[in-house]
């Protein structure tokens, strides 16, 4: 797919495709600088345009009074549509997130149709539950009762979906496809650093649903989002992203008594004890440097261990991490990438150099490399003799940056791991099963994982404090997207 081809100039309103009102904008491949397509400008009037057909779509067309069977045959559809289209669009994710070829193929195009299935599934399930039947005493003269009743699960209504940047495509399929599975209707906006794929993952299921069902929106400045989050249309809000982002849709969305689903930064600590598989924990510390270069919210980036190994262990990921090929995504044997854009680049630079300043040694990393000389790559950085009270501890970096810690004791770990704002993910290492569950226990997190278990789809996801506002995943997301109405009768 050339650059040309790539100019998309079109958004999805109302079950048809609309010329961008205001043009297109440069999406740069964060690998060379290139230009890797271009993305369309919505108006003011076409947000509005766009969250009306959701509204009218909602209010009075098929879409929330199919049955849950129903809906779900046209999920797999899409599902099914977008399957066929993948190939296409791998290439397009690489160039404009900047993810290595691997990742690209299996977790940002290829989950995208595997989402559509798991929802165009369970959009099948019940949604309606008795309650058991409870006797009344009268009252007052009245009568003795037999109060039966159900409670019914009913969309929310129209659902502003805004996803990340780090996995565009695959975080709007999580998204859309819990809330079309419960009979909403949604308007998407993608990022404006990578929004390509989902322009083409909108129009793809768009055209398979319902007109106003779906709708697709973008622009490259918050104005979009703004407008977008504070209307009157909308009911519900689903945004992944920065506190900073998140805590300004919250305010908004408060005003209006908007349902949120917030999933936003994380600062994951990894607790390392000196009786753990300590080749395992390495290669989890690892995939900070080598999961699209550290931009995953859950990378465990604070690294906490135990005194007695901290100087062997930090060695070790030193001169693993040293020596780990950087470049270019396509380019074999890479296992590091760039990260988003120049601006992220500059940013984690003068985080690890306030790092430094605030007494932090480089162990590794913590520059540009000089190769490849064009695109936005930073070396797998590692920062000892660190403290949880240095600003690099505390805030999120988005970057291939571990902050490794020191602790003496279980207590200590705990204290040193729950003394964040966020707290969303939580990694715990020991040959101790007991005292791993205890710490997993203690955790503030919304997930812990024990000794390298991988990632539950079917569990809930979301954080605690600042990571976030709910939980989504596998049947969770069904209750976020849905309001729940009590339905009574006297059964005499």
């Amino acid at each position: 797919m050339s650059t040309d081809q790539r100019r998309f100039e079109e958004l999805w309103i109302g079950g048809r495709a609309e010329q961008a009102g205001a043009g297109v904008y440069p999406i740069t491949n964060p690998a060379d600088e290139s230009v890797a397509g271009w993305a369309p400008v919505s108006s003011p009037a076409q947000v509005e345009s766009a969250v009306r057909a959701a509204r009218e779509a909602f209010d009075q067309g098929p879409w929330p009074r199919l049955g849950g069977i129903e809906r779900g045959r046209l999920l797999a559809r899409a599902a099914a549509e977008f399957r066929r289209r993948a190939p296409e669009l791998v290439n397009l994710t690489i160039d404009e997130t900047g993810a290595l070829a691997q990742i690209a193929e299996r977790l940002q195009v290829g989950q995208v149709a595997d989402r559509l299935d798991v929802y165009a599934q369970l959009a099948a399930e019940p949604d309606i539950e008795g309650l058991p039947p409870l006797a009344r005493e009268p009252v007052a003269g009245s009568a003795a009762t037999l109060a039966a009743g159900i409670v019914v699960r009913e969309p929310v209504g129209v659902v502003a979906c805004l996803s990340p940047y780090n996995f565009p495509m695959t975080n709007c399929a999580g998204k859309i496809a819990p809330a079309l599975a419960c009979g909403n209707t949604v308007v998407i906006k993608p990022p404006p650093q990578d929004p390509l794929g989902v322009c083409a993952l909108a129009r793809i299921v768009g055209e398979v649903l319902p007109p106003g069902v779906v709708n697709f929106v973008s622009g490259p400045g918050p104005e979009l989002g703004e407008a977008l989050v504070s209307h009157a249309g909308i009911d519900m809000i689903s945004f992944t992203g920065s506190t900073a982002v998140g805590e300004r849709i919250q305010s908004v969305a408060a005003r209006g008594m908007k349902r949120t689903l917030m999933e936003l930064g994380g600062k994951s600590a990894a607790i390392v004890f000196a009786d753990a598989d300590l080749d395992g924990a390495l290669r989890s510390a690892m995939s900070v440097f080598t999961f699209h270069s550290g931009q995953i919210c859950i990378a465990p980036t604070r690294l906490l261990v135990e005194r007695s190994i901290y100087d062997a262990f930090t060695a070790r990921l030193a001169t693993a991490a040293s020596r780990l090929p950087v470049g270019e995504p396509r380019t074999p044997g890479v296992v590091v990438g760039p990260v988003i854009s120049r601006a992220q680049q500059e940013r984690i630079a003068a985080w690890v150099e306030r790092a430094v300043e605030e007494g932090a040694r480089v162990a590794c990393g913590g520059r540009r490399p000089e190769k490849p000389d064009k695109g936005f790559y930073f070396e797998p950085t590692l920062l000892t003799q660190a403290t949880n009270a240095m600003a690099v501890a505390r805030e999120e970096i988005f970057g291939p940056v571990v902050t490794a810690i020191p602790f003496a004791d279980e207590d200590d770990a705990v204290a040193i791991a729950n003394d964040s704002d966020y707290g969303l993910y939580g990694y715990v290492w020991s040959g101790d099963s007991l005292r791993a569950m205890r710490v997993a226990r203690r955790m503030r997190t919304g997930t812990v994982q024990i000794n390298g278990s991988p990632p539950n789809p079917d569990a809930p996801f979301g954080g605690f404090k600042r990571s976030g506002i709910g939980r989504d995943g596998g049947r969770f997301a069904l209750a976020a997207y849905s309001e729940l109405k009590a339905i009574g009768w006297a059964a005499r």
